[in-house]
């Protein structure tokens, strides 16, 4: 076994202690032991569902709560399985699969939102939902406004309004991975009548958003829960039966429902997530260190780094780390040679995502849909989410890009 540093032990301990939870959640258990039965569970496509009798379909109605299935377009046996594996994962009591990251983040908006309403959303929030609040939720009649997402508890009471009922934070933050005091935040909201939302996808099974004062949860399951880049995918997730009912409510009226074939896919995803996130996360630190010490670099935004904004939140709260980090280079690395260096790249793909097995890098435009000027982001910027290739690969692709471009 090869050495591995106590930091890089630190960023992958949360996925060691997920593995074996991991391969048994959410299997069936089956009380047949004469009979032999598949590994994974079977996938059950359907639309219609048949009941024996009036009385037993009106009884199975009552079930909407129950993850019971009771016609396809509100959900299949593979989704309420999923939806019962990623509760757990989250910590929370009940969860809602949608069609998509993005489905994941605007339904809780529309469901526990009305028009009159203030929603408080850090800037740093992942771009296609700030452009939901901008273009929907702002036709209807709610007001939204930003906070800087590099700003402390006491400067972002100061943009609670009279009329904020929902608080929306993502952490660390798109593109610049700032982490954030979740816990503070929380109980800000909380002392002036609002819940917290948190975008949980880079902390998926390694920051517990329940036990810090979070109220809804989503996931883009498209990312690490997939894990082979190949499907779309997201969750919700509460803890209080009053939040799970309205969101419930809220999903079967906009008729969201995610495909048995999807859901069947992501669950067997799950089953190795912490084996691949046990290397991609130690991969990926060595890389943001080798990042660091280059001449061209002026900063690595990686959460288990101090270069990063509230790393000392990611050290007391988080088991782990992922793989996505930024890398931030020096002013007179003007965008064009950073377009020239990622051009470059053989082993890295261009592509927006991340979460799969393949090592990815975008270009990050730091200003992107930002209001307020990033402290974090102050040069040109990549993004790069390190796969399962071997990290010496890894690491002479970026040599041979860095000092073919930006020398």
């Amino acid at each position: 076994m090869s050495h591995i540093s106590s930091e890089e032990l630190a960023v992958s301990y949360g996925w060691k202690i997920l593995s074996t939870f991991l391969v048994q959640i959410g299997r069936q258990t089956y009380s047949l032991p004469e009979k032999g039965v598949f590994v994974n569970d079977p996938l059950a496509r359907g639309s219609t569902v048949i009941y024996p009798s009036v009385e037993a379909m009106r009884r199975s109605e009552k079930g909407k709560y129950e993850h019971e299935t009771l016609y396809g377009a509100m959900g299949s046996p593979n989704q309420h399985q999923l939806e019962q594996v990623i509760a757990q994962i989250e910590g929370g009591s009940h969860c809602q699969v949608v069609s998509s990251g993005l489905a994941a983040c605007t339904i809780p908006l529309l469901g526990f939102l009305s028009s009159g309403d203030h929603c408080l959303i850090i800037d740093s929030i992942y771009g296609p939902t700030k452009r939901f609040a901008e273009t929907v939720l702002e036709k209807f009649g709610v007001e939204i406004s930003y906070y800087p997402a590099d700003c402390n508890l006491d400067e972002i009471e100061t943009y609670i309004q009279n009329n904020t009922k929902l608080i929306f934070t993502e952490s660390p933050g798109s593109h610049s991975f700032e982490i954030q005091n979740i816990a503070g935040t929380a109980e800000i909201a909380h002392r002036y009548g609002a819940k917290l939302i948190l975008d949980n996808t880079w902390g998926i099974g390694i920051f517990k958003p329940f036990e810090h004062g979070v109220d809804i949860s989503v996931q883009a399951l498209t990312k690490y829960a997939n894990g082979h880049s190949d499907l779309v995918l997201g969750a919700i997730t509460v803890k209080c039966n009053d939040d799970w009912h309205i969101l419930r409510d809220y999903a079967v009226a906009m008729g969201e429902v995610a495909a048995p074939d999807v859901c069947w896919l992501t669950l067997r995803g799950l089953r190795t997530m912490a084996a691949r996130l046990e290397k991609q996360s130690v991969t990926g630190l060595k890389i943001a260190h080798w990042c660091s010490r280059q001449p061209y670099v002026e900063r690595v935004l990686h959460p288990a780094l101090p270069s990063c904004y509230g790393h000392e939140f990611w050290k007391r709260d988080f088991t782990g780390a992922s793989s996505v980090f930024g890398v931030v280079f020096k002013k007179n690395i003007i965008l064009q040679k950073v377009i020239e260096m990622i051009n470059n790249l053989k082993i890295f793909s261009i592509g927006a995502s991340w979460g799969g097995y393949e090592s990815l890098v975008l270009l990050t435009d730091g200003e992107i849909r930002r209001k307020y000027k990033s402290r974090t982001l102050t040069g040109s910027a990549c993004r790069f989410h390190i796969g399962l290739e071997n990290e010496n690969d890894l690491i002479e692709d970026l040599k041979q890009a860095f000092d073919k471009t930006l020398k």
